[in-house]
């Protein structure tokens, strides 16, 4: 396999100007993937939800519509852009930028893959690390990111000048409190589970038992309440209550148009690839699946492979749930998230204290009898909400 010959250096790359150039270097890669994996996951999107609903789909820009993105791009480009008479034009402008920067930065802890040693013009190999930085409380930046992007939100819709817009704005801002505390619990199992707030640290625990030792095996619970409490943090259906063009006309970007508009548009698929990125690194295993140990310039390819997988996921929802009503909502996220969400981090706290005391054996029969008490709450939930229904009906 490519890599450096018996006589090849291989050193570890520590130095200010090895950093400095991998710094630069990474964060234009990540911008440019991220830019791209924008473009071409609102094609993915159009395309997966017209099979969901037997249509064709975008497939007359380029072959097999591969071109679309480029085509809504200069569309937007071209848009005249309008500022309201009677909006306040600084935070006006600002709330798009406010809204994309945090989607763009927050996967900025997160590896995609094993250290690899590259080549240099000096004649070394340098081990680097395939992300931009793994700093050991990578989850708290990953908590204080994803909770700055509502305030976009919250100032777009006071800025617009408009009761629609502030409306949304408003719905946003709620629905963030409401589920961030529900995030916050999920995000607590990794931790405990692995013993440090490291992601790399938490994607390598991961691999102790290949594929059965993801976090999503050990605590189903938490992995299904981060996933939908990862939803509403990025305002997707059926969370998509702070745009709901029935009652709000567009929400919180009423106003907005062209490459304003456009902006919030980027944030919310760039969001979409964050937060996927977030969940399969927490429980998926991250980069890990076989052959990436021995090969790892194939972690970046398998974390892409789950990436896409938890997108499609996110879409399928999309087009198979309705838009809930707002207080349901907000009943979900405080009434059964929220207890689920610390049931399952005493769960873990439980099986911790347990595989210190009488081996890692506990481990192994933990998720087990993790996914059966899920499915058997899951199972008697759904019935007493079909009784519930019944009786309404009636």
């Amino acid at each position: 396999m490519f890599g450096p010959g018996e006589s090849s250096v291989v050193v570890e790359c520590t130095g200010n100007g090895c950093i400095l150039i991998h710094a630069i270097f990474t964060s234009f890669l990540l911008f440019f993937m991220l830019v791209t994996g924008f473009a071409y996951t609102t094609l993915l999107e159009r395309r997966f939800l017209a099979a969901i609903q037997a249509r064709i789909g975008p497939n007359r820009a380029g072959p097999l519509g591969l071109l679309q993105p480029a085509a809504d791009g200069i569309k937007l480009i071209f848009k005249e852009d309008v500022t309201p008479a009677q909006v306040d034009r600084i935070v006006f402008w600002l709330a798009p930028v406010i809204k994309v920067v945090p989607a763009l930065i927050v996967i900025a802890v997160v590896p995609l893959g094993p250290k690899v040693a590259i080549p240099w013009f000096d004649g070394k190999w340098y081990r680097v690390t395939q992300g931009l930085v793994d700093i050991n409380v990578g989850v708290l930046w990953i908590m204080a990111i994803t909770s700055i992007g509502v305030y976009g939100v919250v100032l777009a819709g006071w800025a617009s000048n408009n009761k629609y817009a502030m409306l949304g704005g408003l719905r946003a801002s709620a629905q963030m409190i409401s589920y961030e505390l529900s995030m916050g619990l999920a995000v607590v199992v990794p931790v405990l589970l692995a013993g440090s707030m490291s992601i790399g640290d938490i994607i390598d625990a991961q691999n102790e038992t290949p594929i059965l030792g993801w976090y999503v095996f050990q605590n189903p619970l938490a992995a299904a309440i981060l996933f939908v409490a990862l939803l509403a943090e990025v305002n997707r259906s059926p969370f998509d209550m702070a745009e709901a063009e029935q009652e709000l006309t567009a929400g919180y970007h009423t106003e907005y148009s062209g490459m304003k508009f456009a902006l919030f548009f980027m944030a919310e698929y760039i969001g979409m690839i964050a937060i996927s990125v977030i969940g399969t690194a927490l429980y998926l295993g991250g980069y890990h699946f076989i052959w990436v140990d021995k090969a790892p310039l194939l972690g970046p390819i398998v974390f892409t492979v789950k990436i896409v997988l938890m997108m499609m996921s996110m879409i399928w929802v999309r087009g198979t749930l309705p838009r809930i009503r707002y207080d349901r909502l907000m009943m979900l996220g405080w009434k059964v998230m929220l207890p689920f969400a610390l049931l399952a981090v005493a769960w873990s706290s439980v099986a911790v204290v347990l595989a210190d005391e009488f081996g890692s054996g506990v481990y192994v029969l933990s998720p087990v009898v993790a996914l059966v008490l899920f499915l058997i709450g899951a199972g008697a939930w759904i019935s007493l909400a079909g009784r519930k229904a019944d009786t309404i009906s009636r």
